[in-house]
């Protein structure tokens, strides 16, 4: 069995000590699991079938990842990648302009207020809007939004696709406690990406 994480760490610290032993880098829902096996406290400890549960994790990770990306860019010891569907510690190349860039994201996460002020009816917005997308005819651009793919830098294709889909049913199935409506809208957006990218 997996030690437990030292408590006294910062979050950001605990998981540049699980991306060191991923080699080949590792999912957000992996490292979720990796961090409530090591009994970190830093994330809920909840089920992550509540959607404000559900955010509010995905949010405290991706803040804690954002960190420790400046701080390894700053101290030039490594580089962070961060998608929605791989994260991974690469080494350090100097001469990279990335960090210089505007980041959306980066500073999307790394505003405490959206934690704070995010509540269950904003997520629920969220979820809704993705279906008045797909009614709307943009439904491909919902699809991939819903499935967190929509602002990856490499091309999507079919094999990245059903990667995230299964990373997603694994998540939200009502067999593992999920929401059955939640996975009604991943099966509906598997649906319709596959008759784009078959």
């Amino acid at each position: 069995m997996a030690s437990d994480l030292d408590p006294t760490l910062d979050l950001a610290d605990q998981l540049f000590s699980l991306l060191r032993e991923a080699n080949d880098g590792c999912s957000e829902y992996q490292l979720i699991q990796q961090l409530r096996a090591r009994r970190s406290t830093h994330i809920p400890h909840l089920s992550l079938t509540d959607r404000l549960v559900l955010f509010r994790t995905h949010f405290l990770l991706f803040n804690a990842l954002y960190r420790l990306r400046d701080r390894l860019w700053e101290e030039s010891s490594a580089h962070l990648e961060i998608s929605a569907l791989h994260i991974q510690l690469h080494p350090y190349q100097s001469g990279t302009a990335e960090l210089s860039e505007q980041d959306p994201l980066r500073e999307y996460y790394l505003d405490m207020r959206h934690l704070r002020e995010t509540t269950e009816q904003d997520v629920e917005k969220l979820l809704a809007s993705f279906w008045t997308r797909m009614q709307g005819g943009d439904e491909k651009r919902a699809a991939l939004e819903l499935f967190e793919l929509d602002r990856l830098d490499e091309p999507v294709n079919l094999a990245t696709i059903k990667l995230r889909y299964r990373q997603l049913v694994s998540l939200h199935h009502p067999d593992r406690g999920g929401s059955t409506s939640r996975l009604q809208s991943i099966n509906r957006a598997m649906e319709i990406l596959q008759r784009y990218y078959t």
